[in-house]
């Protein structure tokens, strides 16, 4: 039967022929311009860059020193190329908590809400205030008590990343245009005359970076955090590019995918000049065992005083914007899971919380984050990585479940045994790579095996339909 003999038939085909035509130019129109990708990756790096991302790569290039380049590489490795992953596999999923639900639902709660809370008012808020201070604290005299100064430091700080992250639909007009660019503008300043000024004798590769400097350079990028905050970010990223028009599942997904790229890109670049920045500063800061310090010694050294401010200045930038993205992420999170609660409540609690634990020093916050980041990061990591193959992985969903448990019960254990007893020796220091604190990946990937293995047999198999 043809269109002539049936025109109801022909008549369908037409409207199923207009309705193609209005999706696909739909779908067209669900573009961020140039101008505003930028934006958006602006916004998301300066959401992720905060003061470890700043006092990492210094240190790495002081100490690696002829070693600095493979060990830059396996830093860039864990430090962008994981968080970028992180991006796209919660904008694959949806969201964070549809990438952990594919372990259980209970379980994606926990985590999810543990992620939030490590990154949040328990760890990664406070320790932005506590970072800024101690940039700020060379610059007090000498006599002066610090406490005092800490508490009126750390108020005014949360007051003003509160006030700002009232607006998170606002939030990409202020990282991407005016935040962002001041603190990208201020490191330029201080890599630039680095490479201006001769480079001195590399020295031999120092502790930890002498023995496996790309493996040991992966390791540090852990410290970055950015890997969890990956997981969060989304969230926010999401709800700007959709006030920006983009609203479609799958418009939505690139532009956030390209956001993730734009900033990793623009954080390698930014890398490589601070890891730069250490390298040169082998003599005037040697000895040096903390990135801020090389970042103080290099400004001085080029600029004198004010260089000792620039560096201040850019910490504090650097710690705000991180500040309020996370108040901002946490905010949105616990307004949406706990009824009757709104935005404004939470991101209050948050900070007047965290303003309270950064006053207890950088140190003691820093000494509770080791335990904690061992424990989750490693989880991250898999469902990450799972996350980049979920419809392989969706194929046999008993994976999920296997190899997040055995990673996350190996990580519980040894960051449990590092935080109570860290003479104590266990079972899993026998693993393969346990020295170098990655015991859980042979069992993660012999997990894996066994999945996929089950699946052959017809276990644990999603059948064909």
């Amino acid at each position: 039967m043809d269109y002539a003999v049936d025109p109801m038939r022909h008549r369908a085909h037409r409207v199923d022929s207009i309705q193609r035509i209005i999706d696909w130019w739909i779908m067209a129109k669900q573009t961020l311009s140039a101008r505003q990708s930028v934006v958006v990756g602006v916004t998301l790096f300066s959401m992720f860059f905060g003061a470890g991302n700043l006092i990492l790569p210094p240190l790495l290039g002081l100490q690696a020193g002829t070693d600095t380049m493979p060990a830059a590489l396996g830093f860039l490795v864990a430090a962008i190329g994981l968080p970028v992953l992180g991006i796209i596999a919660v904008a694959l999923a949806g969201t964070a908590r549809d990438l952990a639900g594919r372990v259980h639902p209970m379980f994606a709660r926990v985590f999810v809400a543990a992620v939030y809370l490590a990154i949040g008012p328990c760890l990664a808020i406070p320790r932005t205030s506590s970072t800024a201070f101690e940039m700020l604290e060379p610059l007090l005299p000498a006599s002066l008590a610090v406490d005092i100064p800490r508490l009126i430091f750390s108020v005014a700080f949360f007051a003003l990343a509160y006030v700002l992250a009232m607006h998170p639909g606002r939030l990409t007009r202020l990282l991407g245009r005016v935040t962002g660019p001041a603190l990208i503008l201020l490191i330029v300043a201080v890599t630039v005359a680095s490479f201006l000024t001769p480079l001195p004798e590399l020295s031999a590769a120092q502790a930890p970076y002498d023995n496996g400097a790309a493996v040991q350079g992966f390791l540090v990028g852990y410290q970055t955090m950015d890997l969890l905050a990956s997981l969060t970010f989304g969230l926010v990223i999401a709800t700007n590019i959709r006030e920006m028009g983009v609203t479609e599942p799958g418009p939505l997904t690139r532009a956030i995918s390209r956001a993730g790229v734009f900033a990793g890109v623009l954080m390698a670049l930014i890398y490589c000049g601070l890891a730069y920045v250490g390298v040169s500063a082998s003599e005037v800061a040697a000895g040096a065992t903390n990135g801020a310090a090389v970042l103080t010694a290099s400004a001085t050294q080029h600029f004198g005083i004010a260089g000792t401010v620039v560096v201040a200045a850019i910490f504090l930038l650097a710690c705000l914007n991180v500040c309020t993205g996370l108040i901002s992420c946490c905010g949105t999170y616990f307004s949406n899971e706990i009824p009757g609660v709104s935005y404004r409540a939470c991101a209050f609690v948050f900070a007047a919380f965290s303003c309270f634990l950064s006053n207890f020093g950088l140190d003691a916050i820093l000494a509770f984050s080791v335990p904690l980041l061992g424990a989750m990061y490693p989880v991250a990591i898999v469902l990450v990585l799972m996350g980049m193959f979920h419809a392989a992985c969706d194929e046999r969903p008993i994976i999920w479940p296997l190899v997040v448990g055995v990673t996350a019960a190996i990580s519980v254990i040894e960051a449990l045994r590092d935080a109570f007893a860290p003479a104590a020796t266990l079972p899993i220091d026998a693993l393969p790579f346990a020295d170098l604190g990655l015991s859980w990946v042979v069992p993660a990937a012999l997990a894996a095996l066994v999945a996929f293995f089950c699946g052959l047999i017809g276990i644990g198999k999603v059948s064909a339909r």
